[in-house]
């Protein structure tokens, strides 16, 4: 199972992915989160775009 976690540091945004017994820790900038929160938006719209087209 994974498992996605999201949380504030001091002046940081801390991402802990966790799949299993496996974790991975990584901490943001503020400036890199918005742009990673940017950059999966456009992606998710995309990719939601891409769903809706039907090939024949």
């Amino acid at each position: 199972m994974r498992e996605i976690l999201v949380d504030i540091e001091r002046n940081r945004i801390r991402l802990v992915i966790k799949h299993d017994e496996d974790e991975s820790v990584i901490r943001l900038k503020l400036e890199e989160a918005r742009e990673l929160a940017g950059n999966l938006n456009e992606t998710l719209l995309d990719f939601e775009k891409r769903k809706r087209v039907r090939i024949d």
